[in-house]
């Protein structure tokens, strides 16, 4: 019993010291990674360069600004403020099997949006100025839940260069695109909506 016991406390005492697993990535995912949370802490106004949506643009006249707001090793948050919204915030992840790109989507009060946490994980290398992000499995359920099918084809790409961040939805019929200019940083907004400064 004796014996036990000691065996059960060393056990215990190893597991409390064991170092966490490492977190593994691939040098064009570090890079873009980095690229961007370069730009930790500042903001940048935007605009919409490509919308071949039919009707009119919700995005119409309004200020587009992204901050990256928050950045430790392994996450990115960047709000994306549409005019007086500040619903939207993009996540980006190291997930060790690559970066993930979530859409955590709030309202005013801080509660979550029926539609929210959808988005992709790169499925290749991608390039330190450039990623896509194909939906992935709950944002495709996510959407035939909510009746918009045709979102399931959707891919996100992101491409950051010295002068420019571009956010871009592409799919079957429909592209979005939103240019950043990066050599002119602006005042950060406040936190979005659900975050606190």
């Amino acid at each position: 019993m004796k014996y036990l016991v000691a065996s059960m406390l060393v056990t215990a005492s190893t597991a409390a010291l064991a170092r966490p697993a490492p977190l593994v990535s691939i040098p064009s995912h570090d890079g873009f990674f980095n690229n961007i949370a370069a730009h930790c802490g500042k903001a940048y106004e935007g605009k919409v360069t490509v919308d071949n949506a039919t009707g009119p643009s919700s995005f119409a006249g309004k200020k587009l600004i992204m901050h990256v707001r928050h950045c430790n090793e392994r996450e990115l948050q960047v709000p994306f403020h549409v005019g007086d919204d500040a619903s939207r915030t993009w996540i980006i992840t190291k997930t060790g099997s690559g970066l993930s790109l979530k859409h955590d989507h709030r309202h005013k009060d801080g509660s979550d949006d029926a539609s929210t946490m959808y988005g992709g994980h790169t499925v290749d290398a991608g390039f330190v100025n450039a990623q896509s992000f194909p939906a992935d499995q709950y944002s495709k359920e996510l959407f035939a839940s909510q009746g918009i099918p045709q979102s399931m084809g959707n891919t996100w790409q992101m491409y950051i260069y010295p002068k420019q961040f571009t956010y871009r939805l592409v799919r079957e019929g429909r592209e979005f695109r939103v240019d950043f200019d990066l050599t002119k940083p602006i005042t950060p907004p406040n936190a979005p909506w659900g975050y606190t400064d």
